[in-house]
């Protein structure tokens, strides 16, 4: 069944809340849209794949920023500390397990326990 993810991503406006869009292997695949910062944190149990289907964002590490553009994607790996920040909206796919938490290890008001899908 093809997915198609312009048709996915008009479906919602709000920012750093993903969307599940499919599942394979215990993995997610999942819609999200970033606008501004969002907080320092890591995932002790997973990598993350990050590919930009619209726009760009700077991936804050701790000791470097990687800008990540249009048609490009980075892999977080996991343990490794880092902040997406937006200047303007930006359109992402994330591949990660299943019980990969938004925030990682940060919690706050941006988790998201339960996500919804599309």
């Amino acid at each position: 069944m093809a997915i198609n993810l312009k048709h996915k991503l008009k479906k919602f406006s709000d920012h750093w809340n993903p969307r599940i869009v499919g599942e394979l292997n215990g993995q997610h695949v999942k819609l999200v849209k970033l606008k501004g910062e969002f907080v320092w944190h890591k995932h002790d149990e997973e990598d993350e794949l990050f590919l930009v289907i619209k726009g760009s964002f700077d991936m804050h590490y701790r000791d470097r920023i990687e800008t990540i553009k249009e048609g490009e994607f980075t892999i977080v790996p996991r343990g490794i500390e880092h902040k997406p920040v937006a200047t303007e909206e930006v359109s992402v796919m994330l591949f990660e397990p299943a019980s990969t938490v938004n925030t990682g290890d940060s919690g706050g008001d941006l988790t998201r326990d339960r996500l919804e899908w599309l």
